[in-house]
């Protein structure tokens, strides 16, 4: 599909949904533009109706039954470096909202036609932990972060005189004109949970703690056609995202040994399920420790028995549910979230929606291509 079908797509349902008038003038606008210019521009109330349309069908997310609720920050006109880091940092307060975390995106300017991102964050979330590579080749902090960790260094950043588990990675902001920018976080704009257990005291002294606000900076959202690669957004966490994945993957944190041993389990053997029993132990402290700081977070069922409202809601809008089952699904009880487990979605992925996009830098933090490379390549082609 092409860029002028897929916009008349969207403003086909961007009219209908919204029951506006005026389709036919606005189609042979769109039309006009794209003639001219190979894409065209979305008013403010397309860009901010496309974004929860594209959140509505985002098919890996269970929380989508607020998509009618997500804010949406037009900041399109900011193209530098440093305005792209001032909004980073107000999203995060109004994502964060003081601890009653809200959807937020934050657009900025599209994508060249053919070219690419005019703007860009190598960074998977604006708040990551870093992953130090220690002589041994062992990792203090995230795994899953020593490739950005390495790519920060590369431009100059460094790293704590006293490294730790979770020291805060620093932003890379590049446009197609700035080379790629180190920004320090705000730390002060950076709410932390530590974690502790209501029935487990020692779970405190394993000093685990986990940022509240994820917020997504490394996909593009895709609106009628046109691309936005520099477009993060924020929903609020899971307990098991935070208690399954981030800490008890092999590859990140790996707690579920510790905490094990921690319980008296037996972790020579697995059929006495001691992977599963340290699991469910981080989880309840994941959401004791949320509720005990006042920051919104969702337990799985609950979160299972809203994406059946969504369903419901969708089907009733005569719209299919779009869904990648195999991420719907949380990690923790799974047998028990019945509705959400034994039902079937449909797999295709429609547009408007948010798409993953490959990372800027390999493993060991090489980049492959700045922007301001892709864009005077293109430059030249043109010429």
């Amino acid at each position: 599909m092409d860029v002028a079908e897929e916009a008349a797509e969207f403003l086909e349902l961007f009219h209908r949904e919204r029951r506006l008038p005026g389709l036919g003038e606005r189609l042979a606008q769109v039309r006009d533009e794209i003639a001219v210019t190979g894409s065209y521009r979305h008013t403010r109330n397309e860009l901010v109706y496309g974004a929860k349309v594209a959140w509505r069908q985002s098919v890996r997310c269970v929380g989508r039954v607020r998509w009618a609720g997500l804010k949406v920050r037009d900041r399109r006109h900011v193209t530098t470096v440093a305005g792209i880091a001032r909004e980073l940092s107000a999203h995060l307060v109004a994502g964060d909202n003081g601890g009653r975390i809200q959807s937020v995106v934050t657009v900025f300017a599209p994508d060249r036609p053919g070219v690419g991102p005019r703007a860009r964050i190598w960074n998977d979330q604006l708040v990551r932990y870093c992953g130090h590579r220690r002589d041994d080749g062992s990792v203090l902090g995230d795994p899953a972060q020593v490739g950005m960790t390495e790519a920060a260094r590369r431009l100059g950043w460094r790293v704590p005189p006293v490294p730790g588990r979770f020291d805060l990675l620093p932003w890379v902001i590049e446009t197609a004109r700035e080379e790629p920018t180190v920004v320090e976080v705000p730390r002060e704009l950076v709410r932390e949970v530590a974690l502790s257990h209501p029935d487990h005291p020692w779970f405190a002294d394993l000093m685990l703690r986990w940022h509240a606000l994820p917020v997504i900076s490394n996909m593009r959202l895709r609106i009628g056609g046109v691309d936005y690669s520099c477009a993060p957004f924020n929903g609020h966490y899971l307990s098991d995202e935070i208690g399954t994945r981030n800490m008890g993957d092999r590859d990140r944190y790996d707690q579920l040994p510790v905490v094990a041993r921690a319980l008296g389990l037996d972790t020579s053997r697995e059929d006495n399920l001691w992977r599963e029993h340290a699991v469910l132990v981080i989880n309840q402290a994941v959401l004791h420790s949320f509720a005990l700081a006042g920051v919104r977070v969702s337990d799985p069922h609950t979160e299972s028995e809203l994406f059946m409202k969504f369903c419901a809601q969708e089907e009733r809008a005569g719209r299919p549910v779009h869904g990648d089952w195999s991420w719907l699904n949380g990690s923790v009880g799974w047998a028990a979230l019945h509705a959400v487990h034994h039902r079937y979605y449909d797999t295709r992925v429609p547009n408007p929606n948010i798409w993953p996009t490959p990372r800027v830098y390999d493993p060991s933090g090489v980049v492959k291509s700045t922007l301001r490379e892709q864009h005077a390549t293109a430059r030249s082609q043109e010429v």
